[in-house]
């Protein structure tokens, strides 16, 4: 043994620069972790601002609370950036069309889902119903009034009958009225179907009653209960009745309870 050296001495000086650098890793593992966790915590906060929103998938899920400015502030319409013009050009939009993409705006809103959650949809109108569409849907938001789905058609290749299928509530699709060369109401732009799956056209041909969607024929039947019947008076209705559209339901010849649309001079 060394003169001077104590028994031990070593062992225990390695252990406490042991425990040391042990201590110091710690405290770098802690403060990595707060610095990850408060630039998380921005991204998130972020992603809620309106900037982002634009970059949500239409049906994804949002948490109320944690919109900046508000759910008011997820309410909103816009020009037809490129980015929407590659998804609906020779699908639900025809360049030899009758109405120019300045005329039409991208909408985005918010729907209370048949999940009981909160959801970011969107749409295309005509510019001159944008506001309409905007307050009819921030009410039916407000009030809880279930919607499935809110996609543009063109996730179904502008197909009518695939959308409707999949009670997808949808608007703009330059298109004619089904069984004639007259253009519908939704090539300008101007008329909306809400959940059409429960909500079906229903027509008597020649003896027949003809159903579209075809999947849509159990609902035909409009004194039945159901939670996603569109009836006259009730709150979907009258959000838009009040602001100047009429309902398909009314009608004689054909009753297509989905569908609301408006008239513009």
């Amino acid at each position: 043994m060394l003169s001077g050296t104590k028994p031990g001495k070593g062992k225990y000086s390695g252990r406490r620069l042991s425990y040391f650098t042990g201590f110091l890793l710690l405290a770098l593992l802690i403060s990595l972790g707060i610095k990850t966790y408060a630039k998380s915590s921005a991204e998130a906060s972020a992603l809620l601002n309106r900037k982002s929103l634009d970059t949500l998938t239409a049906g994804s899920i949002l948490d109320p609370a944690r919109v900046k400015g508000g759910t008011d502030s997820c309410f909103y319409a816009q020009p037809i950036k490129a980015s929407v013009k590659n998804r609906i050009m020779d699908k639900s939009y025809k360049k030899d069309g009758k109405v120019a993409l300045s005329e039409l705006r991208y909408v985005r809103v918010l729907y209370y889902g048949f999940d009981k959650e909160t959801h970011i949809g969107e749409l295309i109108v005509n510019k001159k119903i944008a506001k309409d569409i905007l307050a009819v849907f921030k009410e039916l938001y407000n009030a809880n009034y279930p919607i499935e789905k809110m996609v543009l058609v063109d996730e179904y290749e502008a197909d009518d009958e695939a959308s409707m299928k999949d009670d997808n509530t949808s608007a703009f699709n330059y298109r004619t009225i089904a069984g004639s060369n007259n253009l519908s109401k939704h090539a300008l732009g101007l008329a909306i179907d809400i959940n059409p799956l429960y909500n079906p056209s229903v027509q008597k041909s020649n003896g027949k009653t003809v159903v579209s969607p075809a999947e849509g024929k159990k609902y035909a039947n409009r004194s039945l209960e159901n939670p996603y019947y569109i009836k006259k008076d009730d709150i979907c209705y009258q959000a838009f009745i009040k602001r100047g559209f009429t309902w398909g339901g009314s009608w004689s010849s054909l009753k297509d309870y989905q569908h609301f649309q408006k008239s513009i001079r």
